[in-house]
């Protein structure tokens, strides 16, 4: 029976005018049983949604509120599309009814001390982990998966654009006790839509077009600490893990190229292996791809669905797995990622108001 019984679900939209906010607009539009409700921001208060997101046709005449607990609370669910660190304060004054969807890194992470580590702030909790096809492995337990924690709950920590690819491309092979937990090795590339729609002279088109530049080098990345929760939660056991992200000129896109070394010993046997686990976990998700064998994915073919696609090879010679997957990262990195967890929380079909099909050409 759903969750749900009323006939529209009302939602809101904090920090409706970057580009989180934006894209979590383009998808509410779309879903059948939902009605946008207040769309507010910051500095932008005051201005026509219209002038910041012209593509927002339905929407374009609605006036951005000031982003007020009063307000919000007159909703039945609220994105908040914020920055890090603004969430928790404005959440906490909520009612417990509301279900809030927390598109900002504040109750993502479970240890207080990698939180202050990595952003150098108080914790602020922690909530539901909003990615359903998430393979975990609780001490002494088999593995199941993170979407039972998210049916009926009324505050969900929507996942980080890069852990979600990384870790949806690794978990399977932990999960199944395929991989060692050391010598994780991730090198993702993603669009300039990643950084928010602030003005940085480094994303400046003349700046961009033509050029790949690294940037968070050396394990300090704030999404280090999450993709290796994920995958030690998947593992059942402590994973660490080299991620370097790169910046690639394409306003959207996230492509992760993760390896791990498998336990030994490798065999011939060993890269049927790794393929049968990761279709066995993926077999029946709507959103996660793992495609044949030699195909690789590209991140057009995903711009603008909620889908993951992935792609492993076993390199023998050095006894590593490679598994490549793109995604959208202002979809499934982030806005469709709260609207699937939206349909849990309530209910409803998970793939409604939702799509694995991507924009071509």
């Amino acid at each position: 029976m759903p969750l749900y019984d009323l006939r529209v679900i009302r939602v809101a939209v904090a920090g409706a005018s970057g580009y989180a906010g934006g894209e979590a607009l383009r998808l509410l539009l779309g879903h059948p049983e939902v009605e946008v409700g207040a769309v507010t921001a910051a500095s932008s208060a005051g201005e026509r949604l219209g002038a910041v997101h012209p593509h927002l046709l339905p929407l374009a005449d609605r006036v951005l509120a000031e982003t007020t607990p009063e307000l919000l609370a007159q909703h039945d669910a609220v994105v908040l599309a914020l920055p890090h660190g603004a969430s928790a304060a404005l959440a906490a004054q909520l009612p417990d009814d509301v279900l809030v969807l927390d598109c900002g890194a504040d109750h993502r992470l479970v240890d207080p001390a990698a939180w202050t580590a990595f952003y150098g702030t108080d914790h602020a909790g922690t909530w539901p982990y909003g990615m359903p096809e998430l393979l975990t492995r609780p001490a002494g337990e088999g593995a199941s998966k993170q979407r039972e924690a998210l049916v009926g709950a009324r505050r969900v920590a929507v996942p980080g654009c890069y852990p979600t690819g990384i870790s949806l491309a690794l978990a399977p092979g932990f999960a199944a006790g395929l991989l060692e937990p050391d010598d994780v090795v991730v090198v993702a590339a993603s669009g300039t839509s990643g950084a928010g729609k602030g003005l940085k002279a480094n994303l400046l088109g003349s700046e961009v077009m033509g050029s790949m530049s690294p940037y968070g080098v050396g394990g300090v990345h704030r999404h280090t600490p999450e993709v290796e929760q994920n995958l030690s939660g998947a593992a059942g056991e402590p994973v660490s893990v080299s991620f370097t992200p790169t910046l690639a000129p394409m306003p959207r896109g996230i492509l992760a190229t993760c390896t791990a070394r498998v336990r030994q010993p490798v065999t011939s046997a060993t890269a049927a292996q790794l393929r049968s686990a990761w279709e066995a976990a993926y077999r029946d998700e709507p959103f996660v791809t793992v495609l044949p064998e030699g195909s690789w994915p590209r991140t057009a073919d995903v711009l603008g669905s909620n889908a993951v696609s992935m792609g492993l090879a076993l390199d023998e010679r050095v006894g590593r797995v490679v598994v490549v997957a793109a995604e959208d990262n202002l979809v499934k990195g982030t806005a469709g990622a709260a609207v699937q967890c939206l349909n849990l929380a309530f209910g409803l079909p998970e793939t409604l108001g939702l799509t694995s099909v991507g924009l071509a050409p």
